[in-house]
Formats: structure tokens, sequence, C-alpha cells
């Protein structure tokens, strides 16, 4: 206990992450070609795939360029800030590690869902989605507010009194635990396993824009979230990724910046300002309901 209490701080912080962030990034990498191999060997393997994958990662520089150049000190002061106005004074222990660990995965549940909700938030989060394919390359495809939107889910984790540091390194425990999701490669696990976790065939469901799967298993690490509120699904039939309008391109800035174009684009084209703002912050699909359509899925 005594060790990670003197680990969390500013400085080890920044040590472990990067250190945890680079050999995962490695591990990925490695993981990755074998995708491709094995994608070769089974004649799934094109150019569209490999122009995709690079797309993926050419958004990832994208996003590491505008959150952590511009959001990275914001959002670390804004944890320190928040921490002096906390409930409690939550000792840094592993037992209070585990519970911020929970919680924080409960927290990344309802950023996900609602994310998935409200269209100006879908508008960043679609990239992650606009991919027809799914291997660990697309956990790195992300959209440009991406970074911005879960400090506000996790804040009251502060104010209720853990350890900022502790809080940020269970966020990034989280997302780690989403990119190895990310894969065709492993099948579905032990019932136990997928009854309490979420795995690469929960996860291959929320990527789908078949119908039954649209919106589903939000789930960070515990697939039991979707379970309790409702938005389970098991994959049963074939998955079909991607978008349920495909931005059908592999251009980097097509693919970073669709969501945010379309959305301006609806917003630009609904009559009426109460309109405009309803689908600005409705779900994505959102009409009038004197309107022909009503509101769709968010895919």
């Amino acid at each position: 206990m005594d060790f990670l209490s003197r680990h969390i701080s500013d400085f080890h912080l920044s040590y472990w992450e990067t250190l945890i962030d680079d050999w995962f990034f490695v591990f990925a990498m490695g993981f990755l070609a074998f995708e491709l191999v094995r994608y070769a060997v089974v004649k799934k393997l094109n150019w569209q795939m490999m122009g995709d994958t690079v797309t993926n990662f050419i958004t990832l520089v994208f996003f590491i360029g505008i959150s952590f150049v511009l959001l990275a000190g914001f959002y670390i002061g804004a944890y320190v800030w928040a921490s002096q106005f906390a409930v409690f004074d939550i000792p840094t222990t592993w037992a209070s590690f585990i519970i911020v660990l929970i919680l924080a995965d409960l927290a990344y549940y309802w950023e996900h869902r609602i994310l998935h909700r409200i269209n100006f938030l879908w508008a960043t989060h679609s990239v992650h989605h606009s991919s027809p394919f799914f291997n660990i390359s697309v956990a790195y495809r992300h959209g440009p507010l991406d970074g911005f939107w879960p400090l506000f889910f996790h804040l009251p984790l502060v104010l209720l009194g853990f350890n900022p540091f502790m809080v940020l390194v269970a966020e990034l425990l989280v997302q780690l635990y989403q990119t190895a999701l990310h894969t065709e490669v492993i099948k579905k696990l032990w019932r136990p396993i997928e009854y309490i976790f979420n795995t690469p065939s929960h996860h291959r469901v929320h990527h789908g824009s078949n119908p039954k799967y649209l919106d589903k298993n939000y789930a960070g690490i515990l697939i039991i979230w979707d379970r309790m509120f409702g938005t389970f699904e098991d994959e049963k039939e074939e998955v079909v990724y991607g978008l349920v309008k495909p931005i059908d391109s592999i251009n980097p800035f097509v693919a970073f910046l669709h969501g945010f174009a379309r959305l301006f684009k609806d917003v630009r084209n609904m009559p009426g300002f109460g309109n405009k703002l309803g689908v600005f912050f409705g779900p994505p699909g959102w009409q009038p309901k004197n309107g022909r359509k009503q509101s769709k899925p968010a895919k």
C-alpha cells in the first residue's frame, strides 16, 4: 500500500503512464501484424483494409496533437484543482484503487452511452465507429474531441475524494483494456468470463451497424453494466462494421472530420432555431415531431 501511495504522484504517473502506453503500443503493433497476416491467409486482406489501417493511425496523430498539446495540461490541472474541494480524504491504498477502478469503469459506461445519444458528442465519437473493419488499429481511430469529454464523467471521483492521479491511472487502464478488445481473432470465451467482463465478442457487437446491434454493449471492462441497464446484446449474427451511412473513404481528413461536417450540415439545413437546437443536442437522426423521420439509433 505504501508503494502505491508513493507512486501515485504527478512525476510517477507520467513515468508509469508512458511506460504502460509504450509497451502496450508495441504489443498492439505486433498483434496487428499477426491480424494482417491472418487476413492474408484467409484471403480477406485488401488495399482498402490496408488504407483504412493507415488512416486509423493518422487520426491517432491528429488526436494526439489536439489532446496532448491543447488538453493535457487543462485535464490534469482540472483534477488537481478540483481535489481541494473533495468531500472526503480517501487514502491511496490497493483497496481504494480497486474501488476507483470499478467506479471509473462505471463512469466510462455512462460517458460512452451519452456519446452515442447526443448528436454533437456523437460527431466526434462516430470517427471511432466509421471503419468498416475491426482490428486493433481501429482502437487508435479517434475523433477531434475524444480526449475532452471523459473529464466531466470522471471529475466526480476526484470530488468524492480519490487521489486525482489514481483516477487518471484508472482511466488509463479502462482505455487500455478497451484497446485489446478490437479483434476478430479471439472468438467467444468461457461463459463466466463472457457474463462478467467485456470481451472481443461483446465489443464486436458494439461496432456493428446491424439493426439489432445498434447502441449496445457500451461497457469498458465489466459487461455487467450493460446487463444491469438494459443495453446488452449477445453476438449471434455476423457483424457488419461501420456506420449505417458509411463514409466510404480512407481519406484521414474525411474520417477525422466527417462527424462535425455532417452535424453542421444537418443543423444548417434544419429550419427553425428550436429545431436546430434539437438536431445539435438530440440523438443522431433527430427530426421534429411533425417531421416525416423519427429519431434513429446512433450509427
